[in-house]
């Protein structure tokens, strides 16, 4: 009898702790929703005015994923603090869970650094072509901790914001322009004269390649089956790919209209009758 009000005791107690504590779980999840709904209010007010001051898409970004994490961190504070647990207790567990998480996320805070210094540094900004990481494509877009690039074959590329920093980065789109170098091969046999002519006629009739600095075309090399001529122009990003590919198919038609040939790969090979040498030297024995 005495086991059974024990715990009918418990059970008491139980039940008007938890009919104390049943308002603060109510406030703690009213506040959460609201305070999720205020976040994501706040966060949009947030981007249309950096979208209206004309800032860099990769700050905007960057900038709204920090004020998004930030304000859900100060909700999940104060929700916890709502819920009754003291404030210095509160402040002790979280740098003690922030010093262990730290330490198990140092890549991502080293991708966080590398976001930062993004940033500020500048390399690249959303839409410019670059090549990173053994990676080539354009700049989608630079969060807290990742940078993703569109490639060619429009595939979503992922590149760690600390491994960007801490390697080479080639912007083929901060300069504006860019210089081609199409190598072209004639036969030793060719007029060299005539197929410059034709290779550099063939860039200056194009309205998409610079006048200045003016195309020019040299003779790069005296390889083994061919005259290798360089043709040498800039163009702007955006016409680059259609003057490049452009050139090259108007390059071979031309040369070929003039009789110029374009060799291929030769090799000359002789062959030695072993045994006929050897049959006139048992002769002479």
């Amino acid at each position: 009898m005495e086991y059974f009000k024990d715990w009918s005791v418990y059970a008491t107690e139980f039940t008007d702790k938890l009919i104390d504590y049943v308002p603060s779980f109510l406030s703690a999840i009213l506040l959460l929703v609201f305070g999720l709904w205020f976040i994501k209010i706040f966060v949009g007010y947030v981007r249309k005015l950096i979208h209206k001051k004309g800032y860099d898409k990769t700050i905007e970004n960057f900038a709204i994923s920090l004020v998004s994490v930030g304000l859900k961190i100060l909700l999940i504070i104060i929700v916890i603090t709502q819920l009754g647990f003291e404030t210095t207790s509160l402040v002790a567990i979280i740098g003690a869970a922030g010093l262990a998480i730290g330490l198990a996320l140092q890549g991502s805070l080293s991708n966080f650094a590398g976001g930062v210094l993004i940033i500020i540094l500048k390399p690249f900004r959303v839409g410019d072509w670059i090549e990173a990481k053994g990676v080539s494509g354009t700049v989608k877009e630079t969060s807290l901790f990742y940078t993703k690039l569109i490639t060619f074959g429009n595939q979503l590329a992922i590149i760690p914001n600390g491994q960007l920093t801490n390697d080479n980065i080639i912007n083929y789109t901060v300069e504006g322009k860019r210089r081609a170098n199409i190598v072209v091969g004639v036969s030793y046999t060719s007029d060299i004269k005539l197929a410059k002519e034709i290779l550099l006629n063939l860039m200056k009739e194009q309205e998409n390649i610079h006048k200045d600095p003016a195309p020019v075309v040299l003779l790069a090399e005296l390889a083994d089956s061919s005259v290798n001529l360089s043709m040498r122009f800039f163009a702007f990003t955006e016409h680059y790919w259609d003057c490049y590919w452009f050139t090259i198919e108007e390059a071979k038609s031309r040369l070929e209209a003039a009789g110029i040939s374009i060799p291929f790969p030769q090799r000359d090979v002789h062959f030695f009758n072993h045994s006929a040498e050897k049959g006139e030297q048992q002769i002479k024995d």
